[in-house]
């Protein structure tokens, strides 16, 4: 096992885990000094291509996308998400994480499931290739998009779940939309870091979109804060933009050749 998935692993119990989501080598050189692991998460695709779902995001974007992230990776782990068909059976599993990692460079993949996976996850740690895990609400096959673990059976199964990943090897998984007190419990019976995303300050980190953070999106999930209104700072900067370029005051003889 590489000596940061150790290091990562080793954050439980003792600092909250930072992560946040890059698309670009812009976003990532700037929060790669302060995250532990950074997702080039499959979000992408509503993110940035206003798809209606993460269905439609192929291997190729997710590859692209995450050669651009890893220019400015320098000390965070890396993940990628395996996009949605892309793991259907231990074969296709394999094939498409070791082409994710040759092209990418990253330091793990992330697979959407639990029981229904877990042979997939296998092959790949036999084979050498770290591997996220995510449970609760999950975007490539949700049915609806309300949060998990009110129901009794549904609990079960996610801490179920989150048991067999851990057995399987995963490094770490994500709880995204998952009811508190069982994002408390899971946390509390598995040995490896959880990283919730409306999953309550229990888990061992958090993730969100950065996108989400800065105010660039107009979402409004219960689980996003957001930090900063970059909406209202790019209006702002075009208008002058503007402004300079109807007066004649931009572009000065300083900008001029």
């Amino acid at each position: 096992m590489k000596s940061k998935i150790i290091q990562f692993i080793n954050k439980k119990n003792k600092s909250k885990i930072i992560s946040l989501t890059a698309y670009s080598k812009n976003i990532a050189s700037i929060i790669d000094k302060h995250c532990d692991l950074i997702l080039v998460g499959d979000s992408l695709g509503s993110v940035l291509y206003n798809f209606s779902s993460t269905k439609k995001v192929t291997l190729d974007m997710m590859i692209e996308h995450s050669k651009s992230v890893r220019l400015g990776v320098k000390k965070s782990i890396l993940v990628v998400d395996m996009p949605h068909n892309t793991y259907r059976n231990p074969k296709e599993a394999l094939k498409n994480a070791k082409k994710i990692i040759s092209k990418t460079k990253c330091d793990a993949v992330k697979l959407e499931g639990g029981k229904q996976v877990i042979q997939m996850v296998k092959t790949l740690i036999k084979n050498k290739i770290q591997v996220m895990g995510h449970l609760g609400l999950l975007p490539q096959s949700a049915k609806n998009f309300k949060f998990k673990g009110k129901e009794l059976s549904e609990r079960n199964k996610i801490l179920r779940d989150s048991k067999l990943l851990e057995e399987a090897g995963v490094f770490s998984i994500v709880l995204e939309c998952v009811e508190s007190s069982l994002a408390k419990e899971i946390t509390k019976t598995i040995k490896i870091p959880t990283i919730g995303i409306g999953a309550s300050a229990h888990c061992d980190g958090q993730v969100l979109v950065t996108d989400d953070l800065i105010g660039l999106n107009k979402i409004k999930a219960r689980f996003v804060k957001k930090y900063l209104n970059i909406q209202k700072q790019i209006n702002n900067a075009v208008i002058k933009y503007k402004q300079d370029v109807s007066s004649g005051k931009f572009p000065s003889k300083k900008h001029s050749y």
